[in-house]
């Protein structure tokens, strides 16, 4: 019996606002985190790392600020620090996301790839990861998806030669994409060339509703009626259609809900989306559901709101019943695992009604596959040193 994997993207913006440092991930209940996001330049193919502060910067608890050379410190090394007390603890550089997406307008040309391929691999050494996952949002055409599929082939090969050089077995290094659940993006995949090459896919089964349609609706429905709608199952029956192995298909879930407002209920007219948690019409998980509002668990869909009669104020959301449902799910379809996005969004696990580990209950026995914690390679010497 393979172990589930439990997947939760940390993004590095989270520790402004949101007041999310790493210290806070509770990596007890997971086996990767996919840092949240490297950018790539758009006319070069340099990968890169979006705020060099928060990630390589910025000191902690512990840190020295009178350590000679160049040392790592910031997000990614308390990240490192925790792979060393878990050795369960895998962490994935996630590269792109809806916005730096965009940057990878010339996936097709070869010497682009080669440069991201290079770049990518680098600081995997460089910062010390255990893989990247590639998050390209979204190929539109037949030609986007060979160039894809092009680059995820470069960066397999790639990072088997990193293992080799370093003596690592085969498939030391982790390559994953988030992918994405929308019948029209799916259909533009070459899914079964992508699989050759992927360790798992992170599904990315949420937004199946929200500001940009008609009528309100279910974000994350695990079914639909609609014949026509997207849902967590329709997801899944379509990569598995394609050929992928069930236990590679990572089941994404939402720790945010989406508003509507001015509604009599799901698929209905609404009236805008109103405030949210940090944007408008988006709220985190610790603020639901809105105060005076009902909770709606409709397991027949296997999807949940909260809606408040007085405002018409709907926001579609998992709730607690309807995650220990998709991870019940999960462990029926002999799926790979679950996924979160994003992490700081949860409930303080002193409540009892923290999702993450919820579903991690519900996973049962957690895959396990040592980490990497060795990095001679890396140009920072607390780094090569193993933070020793």
């Amino acid at each position: 019996m393979q172990g589930k994997k439990h997947v939760g993207y940390f993004v590095n913006w989270g520790i402004y606002g949101r007041k999310f440092p790493p210290q806070k991930i509770p990596h007890q209940h997971l086996t990767h985190i996919n840092y949240a996001f490297g950018n790539v330049n758009k006319d070069t193919g340099e990968v890169h790392l979006s705020d060099k502060w928060a990630d390589v910067e910025i000191h902690y608890e512990g840190d020295s600020w009178n350590d000679q050379g160049t040392n790592l410190y910031g997000c990614l090394k308390a990240i490192y620090l925790q792979k060393k007390q878990n050795r369960n603890l895998k962490v994935l550089l996630s590269i792109g996301g809806w916005s730096y997406s965009p940057n990878f307008a010339n996936i097709g040309d070869a010497k682009w790839r080669q440069t991201f391929v290079q770049s990518g691999v680098r600081l995997v050494e460089d910062v010390g990861l255990d893989g990247l996952d590639i998050d390209y949002e979204y190929p539109k055409t037949p030609a986007d998806a060979k160039a894809y599929v092009a680059l995820l082939n470069e960066l397999r090969a790639a990072l088997e030669h990193l293992a080799q050089s370093k003596g690592k077995p085969p498939g030391q290094y982790q390559l994953t994409v988030a992918a994405p659940c929308g019948n029209e993006q799916v259909s533009v995949l070459c899914i079964q060339e992508m699989d050759r090459v992927l360790d798992f896919w992170n599904l990315m089964a949420y937004d199946f509703a929200g500001s940009w349609d008609n009528v309100s609706g279910h974000q994350a429905a695990l079914y639909t009626d609609n014949p026509n709608g997207n849902s967590v199952d329709g997801a899944v029956r379509k990569y598995l259609a394609a050929g992928v192995q069930p236990h590679k298909l990572v089941i994404g879930m939402p720790l945010y809900g989406r508003a509507f407002m001015g509604t009599s209920g799901p698929g209905q007219p609404y009236k805008g989306v109103g405030e949210g948690s940090w944007e408008n019409g988006m709220w985190d998980y610790k603020d639901l559901p809105r105060p005076g509002a009902e909770v709606i668990n409709d397991h027949r869909l296997g999807a949940s709101y909260c809606f408040d009669r007085g405002t018409g104020q709907l926001v579609s959301y998992d709730t607690q019943a309807i995650a220990h449902q998709k991870a019940t799910y999960i462990n029926q379809m002999g799926l790979g695992g679950a996924m979160w996005w994003e992490l700081d969004a949860d409930k303080e696990e002193s409540t009892g009604q923290a999702l993450v580990r919820t579903v991690r209950e519900v996973l049962g026995q957690l895959e396990w596959r040592e980490n990497e914690l060795s990095y001679p390679g890396s140009m920072y010497e607390n780094l090569r040193k193993g933070m020793n």
